[in-house]
């Protein structure tokens, strides 16, 4: 008798509220896959479901339907930087585990206040160090890293304000955001881990531990006080380099060596697999490029685009 097909893990990348992006990708994923394994797969969102594209109200209810829509699958939502920030605004964080105030952790960034133009409505003096960032009105509007104008915020949450009918750094969101969404934004894991991944490779089929976490591990700092942080969701950290690095998450800390250990993210704007270091993120919130998610354990890349596929 043979060893049953390992299941099917479909990881999708940063969504950035572009719903026909995601309906595209999912019905390519439906057409893609055997029917029978994609209805028990496990689906791994790896974050940054909200800003930049003008639809995260209708990305938020896509994804909130789907447990019910297909009750055989699993579903897994990361938090981005962006949904983090977007959970800090409406103040669905947890609390910090020590009892301090938020505030706390303003100082070290204070500098920053003006430039970004920090968020100081009704509400602020309780609020998270990233909900005051995203929904601030940054003073110079070009972004000369992207060339493109920032949308509102150094988030770019303008749309996903527009898109609960508010105008961009009103408090009034808080009122408008679903008490779903809101369950939604709060309930997100900050990493996940599976031990029986499999994957393709060069050498055959390679079974392997899974981490996956938005932006990736930092190099240099001790990987189970890491994954600790990230469990508890730490709430004190001002900014969680794990949800929002970048040349410092990019590499798989080289404790992880030892056995083969898959680290998977979003986040960097890039589509970029190599041996087991996996980020998908095509579209980065552009416009005009695609949703991608990797299946495993084929490898396959599988896209979605404004247009439905035909």
């Amino acid at each position: 008798m043979s060893d049953p097909k390992p299941k099917i893990l479909c990881c999708i990348g940063d969504i950035h509220g572009y719903i026909a992006k995601l309906q595209s990708l999912w019905s390519n994923l439906e057409t893609q896959i055997d029917p029978s394994q994609f209805k028990t797969a496990t689906i791994l969102f790896l974050g940054d479901y909200c800003d930049r594209g003008p639809h995260t109200r209708e990305v938020i209810d896509f994804l909130i339907g789907l447990p019910s829509r297909y009750p055989d699958q699993r579903h897994v939502f990361l938090s981005g930087n962006h949904d983090f920030a977007f959970a800090a605004f409406v103040g669905v964080l947890p609390p910090p585990p020590d009892g301090s105030e938020f505030c706390v952790g303003w100082k070290e960034y204070e500098l920053s206040e003006e430039r970004e133009g920090w968020f100081k409505g009704n509400g602020y003096e309780k609020m998270h160090l990233q909900g005051r960032r995203w929904g601030g009105n940054i003073k110079d509007r070009f972004n000369k890293a992207k060339g493109i104008n920032y949308q509102g915020s150094i988030y770019d949450a303008g749309p996903t304000f527009e898109s609960y009918g508010v105008p961009h750094g009103s408090a009034d969101l808080i009122k408008a955001v679903p008490d779903a969404h809101k369950k939604f934004l709060a309930d997100l894991v900050w990493v996940h881990e599976e031990d029986d991944v499999f994957i393709n490779t060069n050498a055959g089929i390679q079974r392997c531990k899974l981490i996956a976490v938005h932006a990736g591990l930092e190099k240099g700092v001790d990987v189970k006080e890491q994954l600790k942080l990230l469990k508890a969701r730490d709430t004190r950290v001002p900014k969680v380099q794990p949800l929002s690095g970048r040349v410092n998450v990019w590499d798989i800390p080289e404790e992880l060596s030892e056995s083969p250990t898959i680290i998977i993210s979003g986040h960097h704007a890039k589509l970029h697999v190599e041996g087991l270091r996996l980020i998908i993120d095509e579209g980065g919130g552009f416009q005009h490029k695609p949703v991608a998610a990797i299946v495993l354990p084929s490898m396959e890349i599988i896209r979605g685009n404004d247009t439905l596929a035909k």
